[in-house]
């Protein structure tokens, strides 16, 4: 197991690639951008947010034996792929992709939706699972989100599934969502990693043997093997809570 603690990793010190219309923060090492000692956290292995302008994006490119989880904050996501699926995924909504044994698809910000921010995660796939068939699936989350309560987005572990979460075909990871308020606190699971990402607003972590952090907007804290750690609303916030309990 990694070695235990908490690590802040500002949205200035990502990965940054840039084209004509699009713009990508990597959290870990990621094509060209690569840092032997930030491969991944717990089984996230990618955890990429992205802003495409109207009508950009990405044509059909090949993915093998991955998790792909996407969470859209602003405008519409068009997806299409070699199994015939094709979504429109707005603010609130998840898409899910398990790529199996490999499947091609593409992604466009939709142009009738201005430009479009999402948050694409990419998970390493369960033991055993390598060669399936492909899947894809699609839901609209955000009924599901009240003030404070974190919402369970996607989770391998079918107990912990509620209104519009999806499941993946990773029993060890979960992904909640949370919405923070002023003065609003919340209670990290102590689940051996952690990932947590300021999507939008300000957060301060919270953890008795360190000096309280605030994290902005693209900011992540990882936490390893750590028994208590809060969160406290400071601007409103929208969090994404990965809970992973192995590293493969």
């Amino acid at each position: 197991m990694s070695r235990q603690g908490i690590v802040v990793c500002r949205s200035s010190d990502r990965f940054l690639t840039r084209a004509e219309g699009m713009q990508t923060r990597h959290s870990f090492s990621f094509g060209d951008h690569y840092d032997p000692a930030n491969t991944s956290c717990g089984l996230l292995v990618a955890h990429n947010d992205e802003i495409l302008q109207p009508g950009k994006g990405y044509p059909m490119h090949l993915h093998r034996d991955l998790e792909i989880v996407t969470w859209v904050m602003s405008g519409a996501l068009m997806h299409e792929d070699s199994t015939g699926s094709r979504a429109l995924v707005r603010p609130g909504e998840v898409l899910r992709l398990s790529a199996g044994r490999g499947v091609e698809h593409a992604e466009f910000a939709d142009r009738a939706a201005g430009a479009t921010r999402f948050v694409q995660m990419w998970l390493s796939p369960a033991w055993g699972s390598e060669g399936n068939d492909p899947e894809i699936d699609c839901a609209a989350v955000r009924p599901g989100l009240r003030q404070g309560l974190p919402a369970v987005v996607v989770s391998g572990d079918m107990t912990r599934l509620g209104e519009g979460g999806l499941s993946i075909a990773q029993p060890g990871a979960t992904l909640q969502v949370v919405r923070l308020g002023s003065g609003e606190r919340l209670a990290l699971p102590a689940a051996p990693f952690m990932h947590v990402f300021v999507a939008l607003g300000s957060v301060t972590l919270l953890n008795q043997e360190r000096a309280a952090d605030v994290l902005e907007t693209g900011d992540a804290v990882r936490l390893t093997g750590v028994a208590r750690a809060e969160l406290e609303g400071q601007l409103a916030a929208e969090v994404l809570m990965w809970e992973m309990h192995s590293e493969r």
